[in-house]
């Protein structure tokens, strides 16, 4: 597996990770961040999400289009940074879940 296919797996996290918090943030919504009070527990003000979400965007950027030769149509690159979007929901959704009233770990 060459090097870069882990740059591309967590530019997909980046990217997929900025969708909540830009949401939020646009919505005018606090919204958890690594900037809270307890980190990850509390909630950030919507400009703080805002902000938040567009490191994360040109983080996402960085690592796919800066990183080896990234193509959008090759299928093994795409799977690759979907499987890091896919992974960050799967994380968020269980760990934010137990504050929004999802599913929770040991439910």
């Amino acid at each position: 597996m060459p090097w870069y296919y882990v740059a591309y797996f967590f530019g997909g996290t980046f990217l997929a990770n900025a969708i909540p918090h830009f949401a939020s943030g646009m919505m005018g919504r606090p919204f958890q961040t690594p900037f809270a009070k307890p980190p990850g527990k509390g909630l950030s003000s919507s400009t703080v999400n805002v902000l938040w979400g567009a490191f994360n965007i040109a983080a996402g950027y960085v690592l796919l289009f800066r990183v080896g030769n990234f193509e959008l149509r090759s299928p093994v690159h795409a799977i690759v940074v979907g499987l890091g979007g896919l992974w960050i929901a799967l994380v968020s959704a269980r760990g934010f879940g137990r504050f929004h009233g999802g599913n929770s770990p040991g439910r």
